[in-house]
């Protein structure tokens, strides 16, 4: 799809407006390895912006889209977005920094069109996504949560779960995936090491609690536990 956005400047301040935004090429880039892609400015800037239509990919795509960030040294440094898939589905995304930490936060109520581009999930349908991370001197504190989604395969995670649930088992073979109320995960990232301090899931067929931690390019250490047990669920 092709962009139709107007930029014009007024004082100090941008402004972007127009009916129509593809950001499908953007979104790819930011999940995208290879760090040949870069994003960089010659000054500061502060942009409002006033966008009617934003396609994230060839199926979803948000509407008024409007806001106001700042970039420096082509970080955002501030920020505050809002958009609606829908008349009760949002998309929020805020940024706010100080001279002591950076506070960032997300909400989508239609998170496929961004997870499905991760490559260890596949699958990925409904739910709603919630994330806040703060930032202090490079090492950051996050928590992510998603609600009532269904996953039809995480490659090495899913034969687990079909082993450890015969509801798990039915729901594969059926084509429909797994369905989860709850997932959270608490973690903190500091340069190339991600520590998993608890990440929980919760469905009607199976729970998951694990901890552990991730080494950028080299480890991958998770343990914990899998129960397929509903009433039990709700206890842990």
């Amino acid at each position: 799809r092709e962009n139709k956005l107007n930029l014009t400047k007024k004082g100090q301040k941008f402004n972007l407006v127009g009916p129509k935004f593809n950001a499908n090429y953007l979104i790819g880039n930011l999940f995208n390895d290879d760090k040949s892609f870069k994003f960089r400015l010659n000054k500061d800037l502060n942009l409002n912006v006033e966008i009617d239509q934003v396609f994230l990919d060839t199926n979803f795509q948000m509407n008024n889209l409007k806001g106001n960030l700042s970039l420096r040294k082509s970080v955002i440094e501030n920020a505050n977005l809002n958009a609606f898939f829908s008349e009760n589905k949002k998309f929020k995304f805020t940024v706010k920094t100080t001279d002591q930490e950076k506070v960032t936060t997300l909400f989508l109520d239609q998170p496929e069109p961004i997870l499905k581009r991760y490559k260890f999930i596949k699958g990925f349908k409904n739910g709603s996504l919630d994330f806040y991370s703060s930032t202090k001197e490079n090492k950051s504190i996050s928590n992510l949560k998603i609600y009532d989604f269904r996953l039809k395969e995480l490659p090495i995670l899913t034969k687990l779960l079909t082993l450890a649930s015969l509801q798990g088992i039915a729901d594969i073979l059926s084509g429909e995936g797994i369905t989860f109320d709850e997932f959270e995960m608490k973690f903190e990232n500091d340069r190339n090491l991600t520590v998993i301090n608890e990440l929980y899931a919760i469905g009607p067929a199976i729970s998951i609690l694990m901890e552990g931690y991730i080494e950028k390019n080299k480890l991958i250490s998770l343990r914990g536990s899998l129960v397929p047990a509903t009433t039990i669920n709700k206890a842990i």
